[in-house]
């Protein structure tokens, strides 16, 4: 009995000796969807001993998460708000901001849609209900059906920052959890018309169009109207395995291959 025992608390201490670590990283769908889990794998078959918790539910509950302890690392795509920043203040703690690349908001079409270029001005009045058929802009007669994502999501208030003058998106926009969502839809209607990051902008179907005559392309990041950067955010500075992930996840070649891959701008 006594040498099972001393077995059992063994095999307790070895367990607990060499359990892997584990890294929670929540927020944007535009980070969680195809970068952070592709990062993930390439890390982890470098050889490195952690296991991660990955949730991509918009950038809102990066810092909601962070506040409450329930992650590690907060995924962004857009930057922190005052109210956000102030209220890890208020607990006696600070928000950092790490840049995880760039990224450029395509507004796509289907590709059978005639119109291939917009103004800043067109896309603010499409999205805001002031345009509503495509004949307005020099296309086939057809009522616009618009496709945004939903409120939690940093990309719903990064295009509306950018492209809308901050005004209020039209009550007959249609908000959609992910970009994978907007690109199947848009896709799949010939009036459709929506946002997506760089990496979904190629899916069959769909024409990622000039905006004041620029296209979205990396080598374009700094003509483009509509670029941002995308954040990696932590609850102070970070330490131990979530700092080792993002030091290798921002500045290392293999993870700025991955970046690129996936249709985004490595930090140069």
């Amino acid at each position: 009995m006594k040498y099972t025992a001393l077995l059992a608390l063994g095999a307790m201490f070895t367990g607990s000796a060499f359990a892997q670590e584990k890294i929670v990283i929540k927020g944007s769908d535009t980070l969680g969807a195809k970068m952070v889990p592709q990062l993930k794998e390439a890390y982890i078959a470098a050889g490195n001993q952690v296991d991660f918790e990955i949730a991509a539910e918009g950038s809102s509950q990066a810092f909601s998460n962070l506040l409450a302890g329930t992650a590690d690392i907060g995924m962004s795509s857009r930057d922190a708000k005052d109210k956000e920043k102030d209220s890890f203040t208020a607990k006696g703690q600070k928000l950092v901001e790490h840049v995880a690349g760039w990224d450029m908001i395509a507004v796509v079409t289907n590709k059978k849609n005639g119109v291939r270029r917009l103004s800043v001005k067109q896309i603010e009045g499409i999205f805001t209900g002031d345009i509503t058929d495509w004949s307005e802009l020099g296309g086939n007669p057809g009522k616009i059906s618009m496709y945004t994502r939903n409120t939690s999501s940093g990309t719903y208030k990064s295009f509306q920052k950018l492209a809308m003058s901050k005004r209020d998106y039209s009550p007959e926009s249609q908000k959609l959890a992910g970009n994978e969502q907007i690109a199947t839809e848009v896709a799949g209607n010939v009036n459709g018309i929506g946002y997506v990051g760089l990496a979904y902008a190629g899916k069959d179907g769909l024409r990622a169009i000039k905006v004041e005559g620029v296209s979205p392309k990396p080598k374009n990041k700094a003509e483009y109207p509509l670029s941002r950067k995308l954040y990696y955010y932590t609850a102070n500075e970070p330490t131990g395995a979530s700092k080792k992930f993002l030091d290798w996840a921002i500045h290392s070649a293999p993870a700025k291959e991955i970046i690129t891959k996936v249709g985004f701008i490595p930090v140069d």
